[in-house]
């Protein structure tokens, strides 16, 4: 799994990134049986991104063989769908092994403690009925360069599990805050709510270049590994504190 993530939110996202090597449409993993996808118009015969669509419904034998023969390349993003997350998405992780393939959970649930954990696990979250096709292209494409999409359901849902972790420790998150300058700080709330560079520096008027300088300052500042991790540190969740396991 990707481990430095851009977190955006779907309700941002009617126009995805290029991919980052244009050149190849993509091969997206639907992990259901056929029947059971929920879009027949997705993707579309003309889709400009995605080339290739495969089925692998649970136990996921197609992803599980594909890892233990070393043949992770040749799968981009894989989308789950599903009804219970808590119970699916280990699952998938463990079939996939060590496959470096993106993946997006596809769920009717939103009980915020199961969002994280699947956040927290790397993978976006669309919550059903919160996006559309166009937002689930953008989340697929915009997985293969690094963004983390999370539907305005889930977005909400990191944010009030992070809130009720802080609660006990305002002064060690507000000692924490202060370490950034107020530009910073300003790229770090829009971080927080969803968008990511690009969105950052059309909001701020700032060139994307510019907002990935300001970003890596940011890491370096707060320690964080990357923008996940960033993301969580901003909100109140450190030093590898669990948001699922603590908020409940």
């Amino acid at each position: 799994m990707r481990s430095s993530r851009h977190v955006s939110t779907a309700n941002h996202a009617y126009y995805p990134p290029a991919p980052a090597d244009s050149s190849r449409r993509l091969t997206v993993v639907l992990a259901c049986a056929e029947d059971d996808w929920p879009h027949d118009d997705w993707p579309a015969p003309d889709d400009p991104y995605v080339g290739r669509v495969l089925h692998s419904p649970a136990p996921h034998h197609f992803l599980r063989d594909r890892a233990r023969n070393g043949d992770n390349e040749a799968v981009d993003v894989v989308v789950l769908p599903c009804e219970d997350p808590a119970d699916a998405f280990p699952r998938l992780l463990g079939a996939m092994g060590d496959m470096n393939a993106s993946v997006i959970v596809i769920s009717p649930e939103r009980d915020p403690d199961v969002i994280v954990d699947v956040f927290r696990g790397g993978a976006g979250y669309l919550a059903e009925g919160d996006y559309c096709t166009c937002m689930l292209s953008a989340a697929v494409v915009g997985a293969t360069v690094g963004h983390t999409y999370l539907s305005p359901v889930a977005c909400a849902a990191l944010r009030e599990c992070a809130q009720r972790m802080a609660a006990p420790r305002d002064d060690a998150l507000q000692r924490l805050r202060a370490l950034l300058s107020p530009r910073e700080r300003q790229i770090m709330e829009l971080l927080s709510t969803g968008l990511g560079a690009q969105e950052i520096g059309v909001r701020l008027r700032l060139t994307e270049k510019t907002v990935r300088n300001n970003l890596s300052n940011i890491y370096a500042k707060l320690d964080a590994r990357g923008s996940t991790d960033a993301v969580l540190r901003w909100l109140g969740a450190r030093n590898g504190d669990s948001l699922g396991s603590a908020a409940r």
